[in-house]
């Protein structure tokens, strides 16, 4: 087991979705920062868009943090890896604090904040309450094992902060932070797969800094600084990545813009040190992809938001059709994997029409949008064939998140939940690989590795 230097860190968590985790997390790094802080941030589970709110706000990337993808040690690991250089460290649960797989708790925000042994500030919405607030926050302090250590209220007026201040120290024995009062001016909208992204909010830094003078006056940072020091050293033990090939003898190419945004930003690391060099590109703005790529990612993102654009930019669909003929190891994620299939059926925001857009045409499905999640959650990905991946019978976990459907949604690898249902997923085709499921390289790195050694047999 190795431990290194302490990292101070607290945890964000609420009583469930639109509490205001997100909004009180970035307005508190935001302080911080100001406050000269060299922070780091973490998001618990598979969320892709907080994470580019934190960055944001920090200016460096933030991470994921999940129990099901990545086991309790690669979590610990990453926890100590990407806060070594940080004066302090702030993880900002998801849902509900105690929502985990089903119902139960496990790989929730709780169950990450006591494998770390991190203390947790809950965040409450006061809108619409009085008394109520109280019997809310005990069911939260009694329900299971946990390592809350204060609360902060949200949406309440400066006049009733004191009232329900006093009356909650003094009932629950729980100290109060501090609050936020109702802010309009800087609300984060949403859309089906959560608030838009980061990127597309023109004025998100004058957001940020309305935020962070209303955590500074509001809220008592101090006390959660000396909060995040009570913290103790994480135990782990020591993983090894070492380069397999030459440093940047393979450039992969990351699709990367408005419409291919969602990636972990872990993996994107892994696949750097084992040598990989990574190129950015845009299937938005770019009239075609980077030279001599052995390897193209297309992530998960919001191609049906981009369609029309994605459609018209026919040189860049071109040169991907073009690179694949030559060979190169080309993986869709979702969005990706839509972008990669023959057709995209959207519906017209104005006329409620619904419209077929061809798109890059190397998988040989079509994808259409509905109205609701079709497939959801955690799963376990075991392989029914080798592949660019894995062998036969290998595994890793993953997470399906999407509200279209395709026509055909292959059968490379066998998704199963923990409820026992499963399906067939995951198209593959000699260089061309896809499907629905996110997966974190960190739940089975052999899966980075042997994609980067297939780019570097292209190569040859």
């Amino acid at each position: 087991m190795k431990t290194i230097k302490n990292i101070p860190r607290v945890m964000i968590v609420g009583t469930g979705s639109n509490s205001g985790k997100t909004t009180i997390t970035c307005g508190i790094l935001k302080a911080l920062k100001n406050k000269g802080l060299t922070l780091s941030s973490f998001k618990c589970g598979p969320d892709y868009i907080d994470p580019m709110f934190h960055s944001k706000v920090i200016g460096t990337h933030s991470r994921n943090l999940d129990l099901f993808m990545c086991g309790e040690n690669s979590v610990k690991y990453l926890l100590n890896k990407n806060s070594e250089k940080s004066d302090f460290s702030i993880i900002e649960g998801v849902m509900g604090m105690y929502d985990g797989l089903g119902m139960s708790d496990e790989y929730s925000s709780n169950h990450l904040a006591l494998v770390t042994e991190t203390p947790e500030i809950l965040i409450v919405n006061g809108r619409g309450k009085s008394i109520s607030i109280l019997a809310e926050i005990s069911g939260y302090l009694n329900f299971k094992k946990n390592n809350i250590k204060g609360v902060i209220l949200n949406n309440i007026s400066e006049g009733m902060y004191s009232i329900f201040k006093k009356a909650i120290e003094e009932e629950l024995k729980i100290e109060v932070f501090g609050f936020l009062p109702p802010l309009k001016d800087v609300e984060f909208k949403s859309r089906h797969l959560g608030l838009i992204t980061a990127n597309e909010i023109e004025d998100i830094q004058v957001k940020m800094d309305i935020l962070a003078e209303a955590c500074e006056k509001n809220i008592d940072l101090k006390k959660i600084i000396e909060l995040g020091h009570k913290t103790v050293p994480v135990d782990f033990q020591e993983i090894k990545i070492e380069e397999i090939i030459e440093k940047n003898s393979v450039r992969i190419g990351i699709a990367s813009d408005n419409a291919f945004s969602f990636y972990y930003e872990d993996n994107i690391e892994l696949l750097k040190e084992l040598g990989a060099e990574l190129v950015y590109f845009s299937p938005l703005k770019d009239e075609k992809i980077p030279e001599n790529l052995s390897g193209i990612i297309f992530g998960g993102g919001y191609p049906e938001e981009y369609g029309e654009l994605l459609k018209k930019n026919v040189t860049m669909i071109e040169s991907i059709r073009e690179s694949s003929k030559k060979g190169t190891i080309i993986y869709g994620e979702c969005g990706g994997y839509m972008y990669l299939c023959n057709s995209l059926e959207v519906k017209n925001n104005e006329e409620q029409l619904k419209k077929e857009l061809p798109m890059v045409g190397l998988i040989n499905s079509k994808v259409s949008m509905g109205e609701k999640l079709v497939r959801f959650g955690y799963i376990e990905l075991i392989a029914q064939k080798d592949n660019i991946f894995c062998k036969k019978d290998e595994t890793i976990k993953a997470h399906e998140f999407h509200y279209s459907d395709s026509t055909d949604n292959g059968n490379i690898f066998l998704a199963q939940k923990t409820s026992g249902k499963k399906w067939e997923c995951i198209h593959m085709k000699d260089n061309i690989i896809g499907g629905y499921p996110h997966i974190h390289f960190w739940g089975n790195i052999q899966f980075a590795k042997n994609f980067i050694y297939k780019c570097k047999e292209i190569k040859k």
